[in-house]
């Protein structure tokens, strides 16, 4: 089932990298049943909050009725950055699966560990699935980038 849930999150993060997004997607799944479905929308938004894990959230609360998504599971092609691991451990949320790690902005373990710290009152089931598609769209992604920024520059 692990499977399906991490292929959902990465269906959305393909849908980020269509339009220039950070290919990013995040899903919440309660009792077996999808309840939340989001991606990276920063750019197109203009807003530093529209992070996967922060859309994904706003739409789970909403669907339960309830800012507590205890008994919930996060599926995150990316290891979540500060933010989102704090609104994952504020929501309660209570396991996280990540597709790749961030070694860079990772908030679950890489560089700093907000989910899974003895001084905050919540703790948050973490398993990491070392996916390489969600490690492939993160390289391909930012190869781009970086090919389009040096054709924009000649």
């Amino acid at each position: 089932m692990n499977s399906l849930y991490i292929n959902e999150a990465i269906n959305e993060a393909k849908k980020a990298y269509k339009i220039g997004e950070v290919p990013v997607g995040a899903i919440i799944v309660k009792n077996d049943t999808i309840i939340a479905k989001a991606h990276n929308l920063k750019e197109s938004l203009l807003d530093p909050t529209c992070h996967a894990e922060i859309l994904a959230i706003k739409e789970a609360c909403k669907a339960i009725n309830n800012w507590r998504l205890s008994d919930c599971t996060m599926y995150v092609t990316l290891e979540p950055c500060p933010m989102c691991a704090s609104a994952i451990a504020q929501s309660r949320i209570s396991n996280l699966y990540i597709g790749t790690f961030d070694d860079k902005n990772g908030a679950c373990g890489s560089v700093i560990n907000i989910v899974q710290n003895e001084s905050l009152n919540h703790w948050i089931n973490t398993i990491w699935l070392y996916n390489l598609e969600c490690s492939d769209l993160m390289t391909n992604f930012f190869r781009e980038q970086r090919i389009k920024s040096k054709s924009n520059n000649n």
